[in-house]
């Protein structure tokens, strides 16, 4: 079944592995998915992840091995997404705060795939692709 909206997929399946408890997620590859899993270990989000390629199948995977403290909590409290197909957000150079800083807003830009904070120290706007917390 295809996916009308891989940014929401990416998400949903991390958000859901870790309500469930899960020490890994599988989900299929694409350019922008890796870029943001990358994001995200950047910014302590996930613990890891890794790109599988099998010889058998013709599509590769990203195995994203989810983070939780040490009690046992997801480290994600919290992901949404902000610009979807039917309503695209675009935020200018004057790039708000989630959460007055506590928490992070991922843009789509000319300069890739960066975080609110990043977006505001190289001077450019994007599209607002989702929130974290």
């Amino acid at each position: 079944m295809p996916v009308t909206d891989s940014i929401a997929d990416f998400i949903t399946r991390i958000r859901n592995a870790g309500s469930a408890k899960n020490k890994t997620t599988d989900i299929p590859y694409t350019r922008v998915r890796e870029n943001l899993s990358k994001l995200l270990v950047e910014k302590g989000y996930i613990q890891n992840y890794t790109v599988i390629k099998t010889e058998e199948d013709k599509f590769p995977l990203i195995r994203v091995e989810l983070k939780y403290t040490a009690d046992g909590r997801h480290a994600i409290k919290e992901i949404s997404r902000v610009s979807k197909p039917g309503r695209r957000v675009y935020q200018g150079k004057d790039i708000k705060r989630y959460l007055g800083g506590l928490g992070l807003f991922i843009l789509s830009t000319s300069k890739g795939i960066l975080t609110d904070k990043e977006a505001r120290e190289q001077n450019v706007g994007g599209e607002v692709l989702f929130r974290i917390y």
